[in-house]
């Protein structure tokens, strides 16, 4: 597994976590901002998609 490569990942989720919040602070109660709504939803995939990566690159250095 290329050590790296999994700390920019973390690196970078780490950052993802941050914008996740800040923008979940900006959604205000009523009349969600579409706008906003959609940087939140882009955060969170690629969150997503980033935990899927480590955790199919930690399931194959597992079975190495």
């Amino acid at each position: 597994m290329n050590q790296q490569k999994v700390e920019r990942m973390r690196k970078r989720m780490a950052e993802l976590e941050l914008l996740i919040a800040e923008t979940k602070k900006r959604l205000p109660a009523h009349s969600i901002k579409p706008p906003v709504m959609l940087d939140l939803l882009e955060y969170e995939d690629e969150y997503d998609r980033l935990l899927e990566k480590l955790n199919k690159l930690k399931k194959v250095n597992d079975e190495s």
